[in-house]
């Protein structure tokens, strides 16, 4: 993987974290950093959802592909939130 790739992979998972963030209610418990992971994480997982699904390259912005990444990222952030609060 080139550099670019690498910068690149770490500004989407920054807006999949920060969006999967604004998704869930409430307040979270947990760092930008934390938010950060969970969204490159969900970046990952999601497009391979995504190809699985045969949606990870459609014509324009990839929508689907986008929503579940999302969703999976406001998943982490929940998740790891309550791991958090009961620690």
């Amino acid at each position: 993987m080139e550099i670019s790739g690498i910068i690149s992979a770490l500004v989407i998972g920054i807006v999949i974290g920060v969006l999967g963030r604004l998704v869930v209610p409430g307040r979270q418990h947990i760092g930008i950093l934390w938010t950060i992971v969970v969204g490159i994480v969900a970046a990952f997982i999601g497009t391979a959802i995504a190809a699985g699904l045969g949606v990870v390259d459609t014509k324009g912005v990839d929508w689907i592909e986008w929503l579940i990444q999302i969703a999976l990222a406001a998943l982490g952030v929940a998740a790891l939130s309550r791991v958090k609060v009961r620690n």
